[in-house]
C-alpha cells in the first residue's frame, strides 16, 4: 500500500486472504508448486511460478476443512480486517483516514452484510442497534437511542378520525414530521389533510385539496386525514419481492430499510397513498433530530428505499399516543388497543356510525372515520 492512500475494501480483503493462508510461525512453510497427487478435491495448478503469489500455493487444509456458520465467517473476516487496518495504518502515518473514519467504515461493512430483521436473533438485533447508534455518533455527531421493543401480546392497534372535529390546522402533520425525522429537503409527509367542499362525498378524496394555504377552517368545508391505515390484509406486503415489509403481530406494517431494494411495488399496490420513496438521502438538521428512535420506525433512512407511517412505533409500544394524536388540538384523533374492551377506540367503534375508505378492496384497514 502506498503511503498517503486511504485504506480500501480491496486492501482489507487482500490482507485477510494473506492472513488466512499464512502458516503459523512455529510450523514449517507448506510446499509450493502444484498440488501433490491425491491432494483433495482441488485441481492441480497449471504451471505456476512457485512463489505462491499467483495462487499456486497449496491452501492450509485445516482452514478449508474447518466448519463455521455465517456469523463465524463474518467474524473472521471483520476481525482480520480490523487487525489489517491497524497494521496498514501504522505503515501509512500520512493516511488521511482518522481512527474514527476507519471505525465507521468497518461498521458500515458489517451493517451491509447483516440479515433481514425478522431473521435476527435477539443478540444480532442488539449488536445491530449498537452499531447504528455508534455510526450516528461517528458520522453525524449525534447521540441517538434506538429501541428494539417487540410487539406486545394481546395488543392490536386501531385508529379513528372524527371528521366533525377536524378543523384543518395540520398540527398533526407538523408533529409527525418532527417525531419521525422526515426529510426536510423534500417536505416529506406521512399524513395528508384534505380540504373537502361541503357538497362532496366524504370518501371522494380525488376532489379534495391537500395543499391548501389559507386560513382554516374555510367556510363550507370539512377536513379528512389519511396516512397508513395498517390494513389487516395489506396489499403492499404481498407484492414485496424480497420480504422487506411485513405486518407485525400488533397490526403495524413495517419496513426493514436495510433490506428494501427500492422497487416501489409496494407503493403501486397501496390504494391509500401511504408510502414514500426516498430519491435522495433524507436531510434532518441535527438540532431538529428526534433521538428517541425505533429500529423499524423513525431511525435514519437512506436514499433508494421506501418508508411509511408506523403509528409512531417508537411511542405506541411504550404506551404513548402517536405524535399526531397527541398534537391534535381538537381531539379529532382516537388511538388505542382494539383488543381492550375498555379502550376509547372500542367505544367509538361500538357507539358511532363508522366507515372506512375503499372497503370494497377488502384490505380491512384498521383506520375508521366517524361523525359526532
Amino acid at each position: 500500500m502506498k503511503p498517503g492512500r486511504e485504506l480500501t475494501f480491496d486492501d482489507m480483503l487482500e490482507y485477510v486472504g494473506r492472513e488466512a493462508t499464512r502458516p503459523p510461525e512455529d510450523e514449517p512453510p507448506l510446499p509450493m508448486g502444484p498440488y501433490p497427487e491425491g491432494g483433495g478435491d482441488a485441481p492441480p495448478t497449471d504451471g505456476g511460478c512457485g512463489s505462491g503469489s499467483c495462487g499456486c500455493r497449496t491452501p492450509d487444509p485445516s482452514l478449508l476443512d474447518k466448519k463455521m456458520d455465517r456469523r463465524g465467517a463474518l467474524s473472521m473476516l471483520f476481525g482480520a480486517a480490523a487487525v489489517g487496518s491497524q497494521a496498514l495504518s501504522a505503515c501509512s502515518p500520512t493516511s488521511l483516514a482518522s481512527a474514527e473514519e476507519r471505525e465507521a467504515k468497518l461498521l458500515e461493512w458489517e451493517e451491509y452484510f447483516k440479515g433481514n430483521c425478522r431473521l435476527m436473533s435477539e443478540e444480532d438485533r442488539e449488536r445491530t442497534i449498537e452499531r447504528l447508534e455508534r455510526l450516528a455518533k461517528l458520522k453525524d455527531g449525534v447521540d441517538v437511542r434506538i429501541d428494539g421493543t417487540q410487539a406486545h401480546p394481546e395488543v392490536v392497534y386501531g385508529y379513528a378520525f372524527n371528521i366533525s372535529k377536524c378543523k384543518g390546522y395540520r398540527n398533526c402533520v407538523e408533529a409527525c414530521i418532527q417525531e419521525n425525522n422526515l426529510d426536510r429537503a423534500t417536505s416529506a409527509q406521512y399524513i395528508r389533510i384534505f380540504e373537502m367542499d361541503g357538497g362532496t362525498s366524504m370518501d371522494d378524496l380525488d376532489h379534495g385539496d391537500a395543499s391548501y394555504h389559507h386560513e382554516v377552517p374555510a367556510e363550507g368545508a370539512f377536513y379528512i386525514g389519511t396516512q397508513c391505515f395498517q390494513c389487516a390484509n395489506p396489499p403492499c406486503v404481498e407484492v414485496c419481492p424480497v420480504g422487506a415489509t411485513w405486518q407485525e403481530p400488533d397490526g403495524i406494517t413495517v419496513v426493514d430499510y436495510d433490506w428494501c431494494i427500492g422497487c416501489r411495488y409496494c407503493m403501486a399496490a397501496c390504494p391509500y397513498w401511504a408510502r414514500r420513496f426516498n430519491w435522495g438521502e433524507p436531510e434532518v438538521p441535527a438540532r431538529e433530530l428526534n433521538p428517541n428512535q425505533h429500529y423499524l420506525g423513525n431511525r435514519a433512512r437512506k436514499s433508494g428505499v421506501v418508508e411509511k407511517c408506523t403509528f409512531c412505533i417508537q411511542r405506541s409500544r411504550k404506551g404513548k399516543l402517536p405524535a399526531c394524536a397527541e398534537a391534535c388540538p381538537t381531539g379529532a384523533r382516537v388511538f388505542g388497543n382494539l383488543l381492550d374492551p375498555d379502550s376509547e377506540i372500542r367505544w367509538v367503534l361500538e357507539n358511532k356510525q363508522v366507515f372506512r375508505l375503499k372497503e370494497d378492496l377488502h384490505t380491512e384497514p384498521r383506520f375508521w372515520y366517524f361523525l359526532d
